[in-house]
């Protein structure tokens, strides 16, 4: 199994949080083919996929994968050339050491090297110590006038890097948090279309700024207003070294599609989820939430008189890391889920606990 086109596609656009354009465009040109496209002033786009016979003023279903990604800001231009960076989202300063990145400019792509300060014999115990103040950007510009030649403060990078189909089916790269979720949402909105549509309107979200405050996901459930949602995430899995299952369950890649169960989450949604699951023989495991998930669920959870939502999760290894891991088999999982959900709820459903 080797990756979609559309996933790739959109892996290999840059687009951290508050820069989205261009992964967006992607998303958008590729949800024009069998929806309704729109977007709003955040940058957050919609696929809409009407029911079934053209009913109006009926349900909506909204598909959430937050379509944004973690990386780094141009803070400050030094006198000798080199860049001073800030983090855009939540990045570990040992992740980012001895990386390549590559900047958002008005002059097109700029490539540097991320790098800490030297050290010398005697400092060699200071060298397990990585504080992002350690680092910096080194662009190959002589000095600040040809550096700012090319790069402005708040100029935004990502690490430098392509995706890389490994064996078994299993996918490399940065940026899977989330665009396996923006993919999985359109995809499930694609199948949800080409079936003739559901007996509700199913809406595809791609919403922008997770990683900073999930402030797309507020403003899209506001405007949205859905009789229920489905938000769709990665979440680090528990088989690689450090992973433990007793924390919140057996998080495994070839698991296939995890059904988060807790406080925010709805437990009729989470009802239906498990029953289309065993109904159609989906693989599945379950992911517990003690209290918030700190994802897009979160926001449409609590939005306006409170919106009946699910969570869906990708186990993902290296979360937040440059060389994040995935099982292409549970990405498919989470597609056929989400379609057999949109399949059993109809104008009749309430979640109404």
């Amino acid at each position: 199994m080797s990756a979609p086109p559309l996933l790739i596609s959109l892996l290999e656009a840059i687009g951290p949080s508050g820069s989205e354009t261009e992964p967006a465009r992607v998303w958008r040109e590729a949800a024009s083919e069998f929806a309704s496209v729109s977007n709003d002033t955040l940058g957050t786009s919609f696929a809409r996929v009407p029911a079934a016979g053209g009913e109006k003023s009926g349900p909506t279903l909204a598909l959430v994968g937050h379509i944004d990604e973690i990386g780094v800001s141009v803070t400050n231009v030094e006198d000798n050339g080199l860049l001073a960076i800030g983090t855009v989202g939540g990045i570990s300063p040992e992740m980012l050491l001895g990386q390549r990145v590559t900047f958002l400019t008005a002059n097109g792509p700029v490539s540097g090297a991320l790098m800490r300060k030297r050290l010398y014999p005697e400092q060699l115990a200071d060298r397990a110590r990585v504080e992002h103040t350690d680092l910096h950007v080194d662009i190959g510009a002589k000095d600040r006038d040809e550096a700012e030649s090319l790069v402005q403060v708040g100029d935004v990078g990502v690490w430098s890097g392509p995706p890389v189909d490994l064996p078994g089916g299993r996918l490399l790269s940065r940026a899977l948090d989330n665009r396996l979720g923006a993919y999985i949402v359109l995809e499930a909105a694609r199948r949800v279309a080409e079936s003739g549509g559901a007996a509700v309107d199913v809406v595809a979200v791609a919403a922008v700024q997770e990683e900073t405050g999930l402030y797309g996901a507020r403003t899209s459930a506001f405007a949205l207003d859905p009789t229920a949602a489905i938000v769709v995430d990665v979440t680090p899995a528990t088989d690689y070294p450090g992973g433990d299952p007793r924390r919140a369950g057996r998080l495994e890649l070839g698991g296939g599609a995890m059904i988060g169960r807790g406080t925010m989450l709805s437990p009729l949604v989470v009802d239906l989820l498990t029953r289309a699951a065993r109904e159609e023989e989906i693989t599945h495991a379950f992911e517990v939430y003690t209290r918030v998930t700190m994802t897009d669920a979160d926001e449409f959870y609590r939005s306006r008189a409170g919106v009946p939502t699910g969570l869906l999760s990708v186990p993902t290894r290296y979360v937040h890391s440059p060389s994040e891991m995935c099982d292409l088999a549970d990405v498919e999982a989470v597609v056929q889920l989400i379609v057999a959900f949109a399949k059993r709820v109809d104008r009749e459903t309430t979640f109404l606990r």
